[in-house]
Parts: structure tokens; C-alpha cells; sequence
């Protein structure tokens, strides 16, 4: 497995992007970095290292993993500390408590872990290395397999569902009646995200007195591939006007059938408006596809959980789950920045006054992430849940 390693630079710098991976290698240091503490070592409050330990998929993956890893990455060269990241050869318990042994024989005593995978072997580590501090993003005490989160362990979740709302409100607005979703994998954020999404859409399909139609499909994959890129193609081609690709590096699929049949695409976890800019002007699309992305604070979170680590009040959240939605910020939603507002009559006055009754407590989102229970819908709408 190839390997990465960031050296920081002091000062603030802009984020850039990795392009390959690893799960072993010495520890080099950033300026004002310590690389001959241990972990064991070193004080509570003083970061030795930051290793990302990451979902499975790409780092560069344009969403989830890249998303975390440009938090880390930013924050190790803005502070001047050494920040690696790891990515799993084999999705199973053994390769991810490999990679968080490896992160710390490499030198770390932060570690961020991405993704409720990676709860069993957080319980293992957390006993294992009692004086790490571990950050898991996407993750709860039901996913680790404790009643309670271990004490060195700070856990992360957002409110996916309420950013699928606003992207499926937002679209039916705009004119959109034949919808999509295309989830990676059935796991807990990709449910909200999905749930939410079809609540949205219903939401406004009733107060436009329109019917709509979405389909709903699980592609078993952060990646695309052929079969789904055919899967996908199949739904542009039979009337499917806009897909939300929820699941890492699988939005690959859904713009490539997007693109040859004039279709549309909603982003997940970071504003991915820019992925299709860019290739309109390398000449791979034809057109940017995408409308909006519904987006998740991956940055501020796991930067909120370092600053704690860094300015020594990591006991102040430390065996807690941190959860991030419109009551606590503006942690979920869509990105309204001109070059990414690509609607054509829904405005951003008007995404903002149902971001805010969702706020405010108006509108209540169901955040059930329980596959086998499916949101309820009005008259108004049609979900066809494919296998």
C-alpha cells in the first residue's frame, strides 16, 4: 500500500489535495513538531502527530475522506504538526485496528477515524492506547459497542438529514418532478441523507400541488463502476431528471450517465459544484451537471475536535457525540455562493427561510437511519426502492 505523509508548514496555508495513501512509515516532523515524543509520552494536550485513518474508498474522493483529510491537513500546517493518513487495503475490523496501530507506532496521538466502520476497532484501541486521543466522525456509542463513549474518544454525527431536505426541497421547487437517489452503501449518514432527501422533495411536491416520482437505489459501492454507470443510464434515459449521488467517489457514476443524456446531479458532504467546472474546461463534460450538493461541516467538526486537543479542553468533550445540524450552526446545507447556486427559479431567499423554520423547530426532520422503515409520504409523491 503506498503511503503519505504531510509535513506542516507554519502559517496559514491554503488546503491541497493527496493523491495516493499508506498504513506504515516513520514519523517525519513539521516546524515546532516533536517527533521523538511517543504518544505515551506526550502531554494531554501536546499533538505529537495526527494520522487520518480512512473509509474505504479514495482520499481524494472528492467527498468524505477528502473532506476530513483537508481539515487535518489544513490544521497540521497551520499549527506546525505532522499529519499522515491511511487508507484500509480490506473493508474489515483487523485492516482498520492495522491501520490505527500503524498511525501510532508512526508517531500520532491524535487520531481521526472516518466512519462508523471503524466503531469495533475504535472500542479495541480506545483500551488499547488509554492515553490517544481518537476522533471518530460519522459515529456513535451504539457503533463502537459500548453504552457509553470511552473516555478518549470524542464522537461526531450531523444532521445528514437536513440537508437532504433542503436539496430535495430545493430541487422539486426548481421544477424538478422526476428524481433520484443513488446511496453508496445503507449505513446510517447515507440513510438521513437519503430519508431526508425524499422528505424535502415531498415537502415541496405538496405545496406546489405537484406529483413527483423518485427513484431510490443503494449501489453497494463509494465508487462508481460500469454496472452502476448502467444502473444510472438507465434511470437518465427513462426520464430520471436529477440524481443525488450520496456516497463518496460514487457521484463518478451518476455524472457520466448525467452528462450523456443532458441529465442533472446533486453533491454530497462538500460543495462539488467546482468537479464539473473543472472538467467543462479540460473538455471531459459537455456541461457542468451539477445543480447544488447537499452539504455536511466536515471541516468545521473534526477542526472544533483538534482545537479542543490543541488548546488543552479535550477533557471537555472527551467521551461525548458531538452532533451537527442548523440548531447548533450552519453545519448542513447547501452551498449558496454565486458560482454554485445553479438553479434556475428557486432563490436563495427562499432556501433560506426553510433552512431557518428547520431551525427554528417549524419543520422537523425525520433523522431515522433504519433501512427497513421508510419515510412517509404524501399522495403527491412515488418512491420506487429498487434492489
Amino acid at each position: 500500500m503506498k503511503k503519505f505523509l504531510a509535513l506542516a508548514m507554519a502559517g496559514s496555508m491554503a488546503f491541497s489535495l493527496a493523491a495516493c495513501g499508506g498504513n506504515s512509515a516513520s514519523s517525519s516532523s513539521a516546524a515546532g513538531a516533536t517527533s521523538s515524543a511517543t504518544a505515551e509520552e506526550a502531554a494531554a494536550s501536546e499533538i505529537t502527530g495526527i494520522a487520518q485513518v480512512c473509509d474505504v474508498g479514495t482520499i481524494d474522493d472528492e467527498s468524505f475522506n477528502q473532506g476530513c483529510w483537508e481539515a487535518v491537513q489544513a490544521f497540521g500546517e497551520a499549527n506546525g504538526i505532522a499529519v499522515e493518513y491511511y487508507l484500509p487495503s480490506d473493508d474489515n475490523d483487523e485492516e482498520r485496528q492495522t491501520l490505527i496501530r500503524n498511525a501510532i507506532n508512526d508517531g500520532a496521538n491524535t487520531v481521526v477515524c472516518v466512519g462508523y466502520l471503524y466503531g469495533p476497532a475504535l472500542a479495541w484501541a480506545s483500551e488499547e492506547y488509554p492515553d490517544v486521543n481518537f476522533i471518530g466522525v460519522d459515529m456513535t456509542a451504539a457503533d463502537i459497542g459500548t453504552e457509553t463513549i470511552p473516555g478518549n474518544v470524542y464522537c461526531i454525527t450531523y444532521k445528514e438529514e437536513q440537508a437532504g431536505y433542503l436539496a430535495g426541497y430545493a430541487a422539486v421547487k426548481d421544477g424538478f418532478t422526476e428524481l433520484g437517489f443513488l446511496g453508496g452503501m445503507a449505513v446510517p449518514a447515507v440513510i438521513r441523507y437519503g430519508y431526508g432527501f425524499v422528505q424535502g422533495a415531498d415537502a415541496a411536491a405538496q405545496e406546489m400541488g405537484a406529483n413527483i416520482h423518485i427513484n431510490y437505489w443503494y449501489g453497494g459501492a463509494f465508487s462508481g463502476d460500469a454496472n452502476i454507470t448502467a444502473k444510472m443510464e438507465s434511470w437518465y434515459s427513462g426520464g430520471t431528471q436529477v440524481v443525488f449521488a450520496c456516497g463518496g467517489g460514487i457521484y463518478t457514476s451518476a455524472v457520466e450517465a448525467a452528462v450523456k443524456y443532458d441529465g442533472k446531479v446533486i453533491g454530497v458532504d462538500v460543495d462539488q459544484n467546482y468537479i464539473g467546472e473543472q472538467d467543462v474546461e479540460s473538455g471531459k463534460y459537455s456541461y457542468n451537471p451539477f445543480v447544488t450538493s447537499a452539504m455536511k461541516g466536515l471541516n468545521e467538526g473534526v477542526t472544533d475536535a483538534l482545537d479542543h486537543v490543541m488548546n488543552g479542553t479535550w477533557s471537555n468533550i472527551a467521551g461525548t457525540n458531538g452532533v451537527y445540524g442548523l440548531q447548533e450552526g450552519d453545519y448542513v446545507g447547501l452551498p449558496t455562493a454565486e458560482g454554485s447556486w445553479n438553479f434556475s427559479t428557486f432563490t436563495v431567499e427562499e432556501y433560506e427561510a426553510v433552512k431557518e423554520q428547520i431551525r427554528s423547530g417549524e419543520i422537523v426532520v425525520d433523522d431515522s437511519s433504519d433501512d427497513t422503515v421508510k419515510p412517509t409520504v404524501s399522495e403527491n409523491t412515488t418512491v420506487d426502492y429498487q434492489v
